[in-house]
């Protein structure tokens, strides 16, 4: 079946082919449980298959998480402290420098997906789904190490510290992703883009 970017396809197997193995060797297999990185790999299989949602859903997740990435490395690098934490691991010598750059899929991944959006339409139903998807992703993050943190499961970016007994914690950091970056991107999205051509048929 013919897709909208038979050029990227390649690219995006090619991509993570080499990806998945090298953080699964360093990070261990629980690093895709973390939603960025997991919106490295849907991204990638939805460019594969111009799959008009999955490129949705991560476009709506990746633009400010991709932001908060970014500042908190260069908040490291100008004044040698972390603001929001999470980068820490782009600072560990005993990983090759050339595998933490792969990490700057935080920066290109949003831009590509938006890019793409262009090409497939904005599929409406993304916001909640991907909402669905975090929630699923920040319970199960509960089961690994506290010192992981993933997906601040255990303690806030901005106070580094838990909100409450677990139920509450984790209900406050979903709330939080839905108001201040799935809901906004949502509605910036679906003003600048169409639906997808199935959804107008």
């Amino acid at each position: 079946m013919a897709t909208p970017f038979p050029k990227l396809r390649g690219i995006a197997l090619l991509w993570l082919s080499v990806w998945i193995p090298l953080y699964w060797y360093y990070w261990g297999g629980e690093t895709f449980l973390q939603l960025c990185d997991m919106a490295l790999v849907l991204g990638c299989v939805g460019i594969f298959s111009g799959n008009a949602l999955l490129i949705s859903t991560q476009a709506v997740a990746t633009p400010v998480i991709g932001m908060a990435w970014g500042l908190d490395i260069a908040w490291h690098f100008f004044l040698g402290r972390h603001l929001l934490r999470g980068t820490e691991y782009m600072w560990d010598a005993r990983v090759p420098l050339w595998v933490r750059l792969l990490s700057l899929f935080h920066v290109l991944l949003p831009i590509l997906l938006i890019w793409a959006l262009g090409h497939t339409g904005y599929d409406r139903r993304a916001w909640w789904i991907q909402l669905v998807f975090a929630a699923a992703l920040l319970v199960a993050s509960r089961f690994i190490a506290p010192e992981r943190n993933l997906n601040f499961a255990f303690r806030d970016p901005l106070f580094h510290r838990s909100l409450g007994p677990a139920p509450i914690h984790l209900m406050i950091i979903l709330l939080g992703q839905a108001l201040l970056l799935y809901a906004p991107a949502h509605r910036a999205l679906e003003r600048i883009f169409p639906p997808p051509k199935t959804s107008r048929e």
